[in-house]
């Protein structure tokens, strides 16, 4: 009897997992004790408001009915309430904005999970995300801009040239690495 080896097959318990896995098994009780099924609502929170409105709010927790109820529009039950805390100069701009905030949400969950919105007004933290950007070889930034070549939409080019030089650096490190 022969004994097949397993091709590429990984351990699921020792084999690497990736990052936003690992946190999101960290993060979900917290998550789950503000009434968030997932850290989703938190992470694409600059897509749903905007990233202007996003730097001033901050979504705080969703609170869900006690009681189920089955509403008359077919949805099945009571929509929860999203609990906003907003800056105090934005409060007014995000309060007209609600009917199409509420839309935006139920629109990224595929379902009305969302009936109302209410803003607490204070202090939002600033949270920078800013990325250190790596230096790129010259030379590779040349063969880069060679390959592109030419393109009307000057911020687009240089867009595509330094995607390329990163793209040809990588791939020349792996090369070497081999």
């Amino acid at each position: 009897m022969a004994i097949k080896p397993s091709a590429g097959k990984t351990n699921s318990k020792s084999g690497p997992k990736p990052l936003a896995e690992l946190l999101e098994n960290c993060l979900q009780p917290i998550m789950a004790a503000q009434g968030f099924a997932s850290t989703d609502i938190i992470i694409g929170w600059p897509e749903i408001i905007g990233e202007k409105l996003a730097e001033f709010s901050r979504p705080v927790k969703i609170e869900w009915p006690r009681r189920r109820t089955y509403a008359d529009d077919g949805q099945g039950g009571e929509a929860a309430t999203l609990v906003l805390k907003v800056e105090s100069a934005f409060a007014l701009d995000i309060q007209h904005m609600l009917p199409v905030l509420i839309e935006r949400v139920n629109a990224r969950y595929g379902w009305r999970c969302i009936g109302k919105i209410v803003i607490k007004q204070g202090p939002v933290p600033k949270i920078t995300h800013t990325a250190p950007r790596r230096s790129l070889d010259p030379a590779m930034m040349e063969q880069a801009s060679q390959r592109i070549g030419t393109i009307e939409d000057e911020g687009l080019r240089d867009a595509l040239v330094r995607l390329g030089a990163g793209i040809l650096s990588d791939s020349h490190k792996n090369d070497k690495t081999v």
